[in-house]
């Protein structure tokens, strides 16, 4: 099979999920830092409190003014609170800027991926990945690795300070922490593997529901809303037990942590008893540890927290990984090329197929057997067949949607690969056989492949394409919202705006697949008569099943399992070739 070297054709180099988390959070590491910082000074005026409370104990004892031990403690308080706000507020910002970020990528590289890395994917799961998936880098980023650090921190801090109060109830207080406690580490993994699931059954879900809203007219008149609806709740509800499964651990994960701590303190206030009874400890001092005791609720609950969202988000970030991974184009840039609307007199373009084969996929049968065959510059030529005889796939493999496995395709004597592919595709108008239109206004989809056009050029191209009539009616002109996928408009109308929009483009070479097959007589026979104008400047490829469109090309190739049949005009093949005899006389002929 023959391979080009684009830059960026390939997936992106393989990466960790740990390598993708810090893809997407280096750029905001130096605020994120700022923000830990000022988190871990917050941390730091908490850790002080029960310091602060022990001066005021023992000032009591003394009876001493509580004046200033007072006035120190109420500092730390508001101090404490006012910085660890503004490091939270921090977070949280930056947080949106690393999902804002990522998704920016998601969508760049979605957008550039190669037409046969998506020919498997479906969109709904795709869309998921880019929204839901996305969305979890927050809490990874708020409180997965600033919150664990703060959590260490403050952790590390408690645990010297109580050290300091008393060696004994630190031992204590470990052993059991470690003992109650060590069952967390243990649900990290299943937090991790449901959350996966929970995703990809969201993805699941949005993929169907995405195909039912895609074929919403043919859904109503099949009645298969019922079918849809049970087929989404299945789907819903597993995600629904995944995210139980969830909840589940990180439940046993935060009741663990908690009991651990809750025992500490049983065990603290009974040994720390006994030892102030005999002397070897202060009062002072137990209070102060069992108010430490009490801060490692927070640190260990943060901790607790960071590990799950942590895991959560590398879940996340594994279904963003498989994108990554994805093949992509060469990156086209059309901004220095010149608008195809600001073209003067382009010259027609001509195509060669040299000896070309191509299949879909390996396990699948050859579309194309070593077909060859020229193209000259201007007028009509016109490619018919059966269908399955791989018609459409020679337009695909002109577009460089696909590559062939083998043989050569040229553009004016100039291989298709040697093309920059924004210059190559600036050059081809295509109108799909689907004819697509965008939700939007009739100019924003005119203007889609011209945005530069003018006005003057649109109704030029309206008034070519027979939609003048169409423009008188509608309300607003060509400001008017004509509808998601053009549900307002007919067939015929939106195939029309579809050879608008690619006549915009003052292509050099124009494809126009099954372009008049919802056209009625007179529009079919009005439009022959553009595609005949456009012919003197342009070279035009046509793939038609109605021959009444190209009676009057200039050849007409009849392809038959991937290869050329015959060639010749509409006269000559009637008389000498029993396949396009057979196609003809299946179909009333417009003179």
């Amino acid at each position: 099979m023959r391979t080009v070297q684009d830059p960026q054709s390939a997936a992106s180099p393989a990466l960790t999920p740990w390598g993708i988390l810090l893809s997407y959070v280096r750029p905001h590491a130096r605020i994120l830092t700022g923000g830990a910082i000022l988190s871990l000074l917050g941390s730091a005026a908490g850790l002080a409190q029960p310091l602060a409370a022990k001066m005021v104990i023992d000032t009591l004892s003394k009876q001493r003014s509580l004046i200033v031990p007072l006035l120190v403690l109420t500092g730390l308080v508001l101090a404490g609170a006012a910085i660890s706000a503004t490091g939270r507020y921090v977070l949280e910002r930056t947080s949106e800027q690393v999902v804002l970020g990522a998704r920016i990528q998601m969508v760049a590289r979605v957008l550039r991926l190669r037409i046969s890395a998506l020919d498997h994917l479906k969109p709904g799961d795709m869309l998921s990945r880019i929204t839901s998936d996305t969305t979890l880098l927050r809490a990874v980023c708020t409180y997965g690795l600033a919150g664990g650090a703060n959590a260490v921190f403050t952790l590390t801090g408690t645990i010297v300070l109580m050290a300091m109060l008393d060696l004994i109830l630190l031992r204590v207080t470990l052993s059991v922490v470690v003992v109650v406690g060590g069952g967390v580490v243990l649900v990290m993994s299943r937090i991790s593997s449901a959350t996966q699931q929970s995703q990809a059954a969201v993805g699941e879900v949005s993929s169907v529901l995405e195909r039912a809203l895609g074929a919403f007219r043919t859904m109503k008149a099949s009645g298969a809303e019922q079918r849809e609806i049970a087929q989404i709740i299945v789907l819903a509800r597993k995600a629904c037990q995944h995210g139980v499964d969830i909840a589940r651990w990180t439940s046993l994960a935060g009741i663990s942590a908690g009991l651990a701590v809750q025992v500490s303190f049983l065990v603290v206030l009974g040994v720390g008893g006994a030892r102030v009874a005999t002397g070897t400890l202060t009062i002072s001092s137990l209070i102060a540890f069992l108010l430490y005791l009490f801060y490692l609720i927070d640190p260990i609950g943060a901790l607790v927290q960071a590990i799950t969202q942590l895991q959560t988000g590398l879940a996340a970030v594994r279904r963003m990984r498989e994108v990554e991974q994805l093949p992509v184009e060469f990156q086209a840039d059309h901004s220095a090329l010149t608008p195809p609307s600001e073209h003067v007199n382009p010259q027609p373009a001509s195509v060669a197929f040299s000896n070309v084969c191509f299949r879909y996929l390996n396990n699948t049968p050859s579309i194309h057997h070593g077909l060859t065959f020229i193209v000259p510059p201007g007028g009509v030529t016109a490619i018919v067949g059966p269908s399955g005889a791989g018609k459409s796939t020679v337009f695909a493999l002109l577009e460089r949607f696909y590559e062939p496995d083998s043989g050569t395709i040229t553009l004016d004597d100039r291989d298709i690969t040697d093309w920059p592919l924004a210059e190559l595709r600036n050059t081809i108008g295509y109108v799909e056989q689907d004819a697509p239109i965008l939700a939007g206004t009739l100019r924003d989809n005119l203007r889609y492949a011209a945005p530069t056009a003018t006005d003057n050029q649109i109704h030029v191209a309206l008034t070519r394409s027979q939609l003048s009539d169409l423009l008188n009616r509608l309300p607003d002109g060509l400001d008017t919202i004509i509808g998601h996928r053009g549900t307002t408009l007919s067939g015929g109308e939106r195939q029309r705006i579809a050879i608008a929009r690619a006549l915009l483009r003052a292509p050099r070479l124009l494809l126009l697949d099954e372009a008049t097959s919802q056209l009625d007589a007179l529009n079919e026979l009005t439009l022959r008569q553009v595609i005949a104008d456009i012919a003197r400047t342009t070279t035009v490829i046509i793939i038609a099943h109605r021959l009444s469109t190209i009676i009057n090309a200039r050849q007409i190739f009849v392809m038959s399992c991937g290869q050329i049949h015959a060639i010749g005009t509409h006269t000559e093949l009637l008389a000498t070739n029993h396949l396009y005899r057979d196609l003809a006389n299946s179909q009333p002929l417009l003179a």
